[in-house]
Formats: C-alpha cells, sequence, structure tokens
C-alpha cells in the first residue's frame, strides 16, 4: 500500500520497487519484445562513473508507485510530475543518494534511449529526430523476463549498496 497523501512517511522497499519495474514495459509496451524498465534503470546504472551509478539504477524508481508514463503525457500533467518528484526526493533520501541527479545520469538515458530505439522499437526517424545525434551503445540489448530483471536489479542494487558500505568504512 501506497499513500500519496502522505509520501513524506512512506518507507520504500528495493524489493517492491525491482518487483514492480521488471513487470512494467518500457514504452508504454510499445516494443518488439517485453523490455523492463528495471533493466533499463540497469543498464543505464552501467553508463555513468562508479559514484552516480546508484543514483542512475534508482532513476526510475519513483515509476514502481506512479506507474511509467510516457514522456509526452507526463508533459502535460503537472500533477503527477509533482507526485512524481516527491516520490523521487524522497526515495533517494530514504537510500542516502542526492537530488537531483547528476546530470551524467539523464545523459546516459537519452544514450540508453537511442540503444532501446535501435534494438526494440519500429524504425522511424520521424518520432525520434530529437536523438539523432545520440550515438547508442555499441552492445546490443537482449531483453530479459521479469524475474530475470528482477534478479539484475537487485543484483546491481545490493552491489552498489555494498561498495558504498566499504567505502565508508575505509574512509
Amino acid at each position: 500500500m501506497f499513500d500519496y497523501a502522505n509520501i513524506k512517511h512512506m518507507l520504500f522497499d528495493i524489493e517492491d520497487i525491482a518487483h514492480a519495474l521488471s513487470n512494467m514495459c518500457r514504452f508504454n509496451g510499445h516494443t518488439n519484445k517485453f523490455y523492463s524498465v528495471a533493466q533499463h534503470s540497469v543498464l543505464v546504472s552501467e553508463l555513468v562513473p562508479e559514484e552516480h551509478a546508484l543514483a542512475a539504477l534508482l532513476h526510475d524508481a519513483a515509476e514502481a508507485y506512479c506507474g511509467d508514463m510516457v514522456s509526452p503525457l507526463k508533459q502535460l500533467l503537472p500533477v503527477y510530475q509533482s507526485i512524481h518528484t516527491t516520490i523521487e526526493q524522497n526515495l533517494y533520501r530514504s537510500v542516502g543518494v542526492q537530488w537531483p541527479v547528476h546530470a551524467c545520469v539523464k545523459d546516459a538515458d537519452i544514450k540508453m534511449l537511442a540503444t532501446e530505439v535501435r534494438d526494440l522499437m519500429t524504425p522511424n526517424p520521424a518520432h525520434w529526430a530529437f536523438i539523432s545525434d545520440q550515438v547508442p551503445c555499441e552492445e546490443i540489448i537482449h531483453p530479459l523476463p521479469p524475474m530475470g530483471a528482477k534478479e539484475l536489479f537487485l543484483d546491481r542494487y545490493f552491489s552498489l549498496q555494498a561498495k558504498a558500505a566499504a567505502l565508508a568504512a575505509n574512509a
């Protein structure tokens, strides 16, 4: 249960986030294969410097509570944007991640978008003109089923948390 009227006092559970994101298809399901928000998040986290990897992994985590909405529609819904932002701020604070995130996270997200368009979408240059200058990743995306994406997300999360704890212990 999530109390949208009391977001600041909500406790976030990484297992719930991983489960929801792994069952959520990117692009509102308009891909040529099922491809989860969880897998997307892991791939974005692998494109940034390690000190920003946790922020990148969690950059879509608020969608576990308010859904993944396609960007053109999201732009038309300021109340949704406000709720999403509040969830994101509180979620980041709860895991000790700075908000707003570093610009490299957005850059990596756009690079991954270009890769996803190449690998998972029906080609239509008119729809994707705004990323025509982006160079996709060299690696081809191989979509995972939901349980595989969930495990990948959780492995990445716990690995990053362990590294952060080790760095803090040595400081």
